[in-house]
């Protein structure tokens, strides 16, 4: 992608070349939120940890192979986001920026919709991919991880373990599946490049894995370590030709 051949640029001549510009646009994952706990009124709290959000790691990694290269990097995640939420504040809190790249990521939050509202995520999919690259942006679109399968032993209090049921039931519906799915189909026709995070964890699920042990607040959020595997899958896609 034309982002390694701009940071390598910069790493040769810091005073003439630009810094280059990575921008990250989605939900609580990118934000950086992991566990969930009960606050005094009653309702669920995430826990906010933005050090070990994927973009940091991806930034770690990009310090070693580039550490002469100089990123900036703009996390425009916010917790419970939608994809429509997301085309809304575009322009501000991406757009605003010049991203030479792009990352965007939806689906968690968009697939408890019902099916029938599908058209929703897509059609704002397509509204962030066509804008974003009409400013100038490459652009990866990247799949997110699985949610929960089953209420996990770990989850004590009521609400949880009911937010976790309804979500264990989206997700072994199918239906998280066919979002994913009408996402991916959505950046082929926009020819945006796929980083397909939710087909390792499927692939994982298939070989025996338990995914949603491997979800910090056994619901929808991958533990830190996990996030690692979204940074080193950028990469991987980064360095695509």
């Amino acid at each position: 992608m034309e982002i390694i051949k701009k940071i390598v640029a910069k790493g040769k001549n810091r005073w003439r070349n630009p810094t280059p510009t990575i921008a990250f646009l989605g939900d609580s994952v990118t934000q950086g939120c992991f566990e969930i706990y009960n606050k005094n009124d009653g309702n669920i709290e995430t826990v906010f940890d933005k050090k070990n959000a994927y973009h940091r790691y991806l930034e770690d990694i990009l310090t070693v192979l580039f550490p002469e290269a100089p990123i900036n990097i703009v996390n425009a995640g916010i917790s419970g986001d939608r994809a429509p939420l997301g085309a809304n504040r575009l322009e501000r809190d991406v757009l605003s920026h010049h991203p030479d790249l792009t990352v965007v990521s939806y689906g968690l939050n968009d697939s408890s919709w019902n099916l029938e509202h599908i058209n929703l995520y897509t059609d704002a999919l397509d509204d962030i991919f066509k804008r974003l690259k009409a400013a100038g942006s490459e652009v990866i679109f990247m799949t997110p991880s699985m949610k929960c399968t089953y209420v996990s032993c770990h989850l004590k209090e009521e609400n949880m373990r009911n937010l976790a049921q309804q979500v264990a039931d989206n997700q072994n519906a199918g239906q998280m599946d066919k979002y994913i799915e009408a996402a991916r189909e959505t950046a082929r026709k926009n020819d945006v490049k796929i980083c397909d995070v939710y087909a390792k964890w499927k692939r994982m699920e298939e070989l025996g894995v338990d995914t949603t042990d491997l979800l910090s607040n056994f619901v929808n959020h991958p533990k830190r370590e996990l996030n690692k595997l979204f940074a080193y899958s950028l990469i991987e896609t980064m360095f695509e030709v």
